[in-house]
């Protein structure tokens, strides 16, 4: 017979929905790559103010899901970043030139 209390939705060990738990990595790793960025950026022009607010102000925790740094990249950086510079990093990133 069927298990009345079986569910329709595949969980984890710990009864979460593994779409969940796919979601959290996903932004999880979105998140990690923004800050990254922005604790990069903002050491590398000196904005020694940015980079705390990044560190203390901002914890993951209490993440806002990289929304502030790409208001920091895009907007408030002494250097704007550009979508060619992120495509720049991203490729050097992940793809390497075969000879």
């Amino acid at each position: 017979m069927d298990n009345p209390n079986a569910s329709i939705v595949p969980m984890n060990q710990n009864n979460i929905p593994v779409t969940y738990l796919v979601i959290a990595y996903i932004l999880l790793i979105w998140t990690i790559v923004w800050k990254g960025l922005a604790l990069w950026k903002s050491a590398k022009l000196g904005q020694r103010n940015w980079f705390i607010a990044f560190i203390f102000l901002n914890p993951p925790v209490f993440t806002t899901i990289g929304i502030l740094e790409i208001i920091y990249l895009f907007r408030f950086a002494k250097k704007r970043m550009t979508l060619k510079e992120i495509k720049t990093y991203f490729q050097t990133a992940f793809y390497t030139k075969s000879k």
